[in-house]
């Protein structure tokens, strides 16, 4: 006869409870949406604005459209295929003219390519031409330049400048530090770690950021024209102060189209840039 197996009774361990964190203070939070209300409120009186004409508005824009777009007069269009074709080559232009300045000047800001006091030069300079808005260059240089296409070309070049440089160096801080110092371990210099390390690790970025700013550079292009710069903004804006809008329906027409078809381009080929080429899946017959 086996004896009776004698089981010691279960404890529990004790129960810590741990305090909860306090609630968060919703002061700070409170105060700077009451700050920003009061900007917000600030800014709209000091403007001069009826606000009994804005229950007004919808009718009177309704009327302009249908004014616009429900008869388009198409008399103008191959003078309008035109000048939208001067834009859009005003806009790569200006494009090519960004990318060709902005590559070698982004790699010189870029951190561990150049020295210090010129990568703080160029980023203080980058940060200027960007607070510049295209509109204010191509006034300035319209004394120069005249009312010329150019003019919209070296506005749109030079005011890319500035964050087509700053997408360089960041791309360049950016990369792996691996194929860099195997570079400089084989004895190679900075151009040869800039040519053989850094450019392979960032021309797929570079070269997309290219075409975005085309794509920029094609919708500014049309307001610069407002201005006196040429291409379809100039036409836009002539038709506009003699209130034919039935000629300015079909200009912003063909501003839309143009612009969609080649944003699904550029789109496009920038996905191929940072894609690659897709791969098909043939199977195989049995």
């Amino acid at each position: 006869m086996s004896a009776a197996t004698v089981t010691s009774p279960r404890v529990d361990p004790p129960v810590t409870r741990t305090a909860l964190p306090p609630r968060p203070s919703r002061l700070w939070p409170t105060l700077w949406a009451l700050v920003v209300g009061a900007v917000v409120l600030a800014a709209a009186a000091g403007l001069s604005i009826t606000w009994d004409e804005l229950p007004a508005l919808p009718g009177k824009v309704a009327g302009y459209l249908r004014l616009m777009f429900a008869d388009p007069s198409w008399d103008k269009l191959p003078r309008a295929l035109l000048e939208t074709w001067r834009s859009i080559s005003m806009a790569w232009t200006g494009a090519i003219l960004c990318v060709v300045a902005s590559l070698p000047l982004g790699l010189l800001a870029a951190r561990g390519v150049g020295p210090a006091w010129l990568r703080l030069g160029l980023r203080a300079c980058f940060a200027v031409l960007r607070a510049v808005p295209e509109v204010v260059l191509a006034l300035v240089l319209l004394t120069v330049t005249g009312l010329t296409p150019l003019t919209g070309a070296l506005a749109l070049g030079i005011a890319g400048i500035g964050t087509q440089a700053r997408w360089v160096y960041e791309a360049v801080e950016s990369v792996q530090e691996g194929a860099s110092q195997a570079v400089r371990a084989a004895g190679g210099t900075a151009a040869h770690v800039t040519r053989w390390a850094i450019w392979p690790a960032i021309s797929p970025t570079v070269l997309s950021f290219a075409l975005y700013r085309f794509e920029i550079n094609i919708r500014t292009s049309a307001v610069l024209g407002l201005v006196g710069a040429g291409g379809i903004g100039s036409m836009l804006s002539n038709y506009t102060n003699f209130r034919q809008w039935d000629t300015v329906g079909m200009l912003l027409i063909v501003v839309v189209a143009a612009t969609m078809l080649m944003d699904t381009v550029s789109g496009a080929i920038r996905r191929r840039i940072m894609e690659g080429a897709r791969v098909r899946d043939v199977g195989r017959g049995a």
